[in-house]
């Protein structure tokens, strides 16, 4: 199988219970949720995503076979050594779970990698991830109920958050939608967060610090 990636580059994690850990980030193209095209951004399941998926830049592109991409991603790793460091790899998108299998996920683990995957939960993942992050869309339905990290993009018109409460995730992030009422958004996931303590406030540090 091949693989269509848009960008492989090393940074830090800006988002959720990670955040501020250096990862080696694999964004994949293709998404199920929304074309990528700003003219079809108005029948998107998700209208408010931030992120460029279509294409590759200089550092994506087609790989034939999950060997060829493991050893791409890995390359971006530190040269550093320490018994307490594990390379982190994010498998994020677009939407990852339309291409990632379960032999990509096994090459990255032999070359010594902890693996994490960054979904919308609406497709099946492969075995094998150390880390799930699931970030549901209104009107989709899940099939991800479980995992690491559950982050909401708040506030989001059609999510109740009582319907995800009772799901098996470790944390519940709310992360504030980034728009240009951003200031208000904030402070909804602020007060909701103290309204509702299982939630955590998960912001886009790698925005404020000017990093990818």
């Amino acid at each position: 199988m091949s693989f269509a990636v848009k960008e492989i580059f090393y940074t830090l994690q800006g988002e959720g219970f990670h955040a501020g850990r250096p990862a080696v980030f694999c964004r994949f193209a293709g998404c199920n949720l929304w074309s990528g095209r700003e003219e079809d951004r108005e029948f998107a399941k998700c209208r408010f995503c931030d992120t460029a998926f279509l294409g590759a830049d200089q550092s994506g592109g087609t790989f034939e076979n999950a060997t060829q991409l493991a050893r791409t991603i890995c390359s971006h790793f530190p040269s550093y050594v320490h018994s307490g460091y594990r390379p982190y790899v994010v498998l994020t998108g677009g939407e990852p779970a339309l291409q990632v299998t379960d032999e990509l996920v096994w090459e990255l683990t032999r070359h010594g990698a902890q693996v994490g995957m960054e979904t919308n939960g609406t497709l099946a993942l492969p075995d094998g991830l150390d880390w799930i992050t699931v970030s549901p869309k209104a009107g989709t339905e899940l099939v991800v109920t479980r995992g690491n990290e559950l982050k909401l993009v708040w506030p989001q018109e059609g999510i109740e958050l009582q319907d995800f409460e009772q799901m098996d995730f470790e944390h519940f992030f709310l992360q504030p939608r980034d728009y240009s009422g951003q200031t208000q958004a904030t402070q909804e996931a602020v007060q909701t967060c103290l309204r509702r303590p299982l939630w955590k406030l998960s912001l886009q540090t790698h925005k404020f610090i000017g990093i990818r």
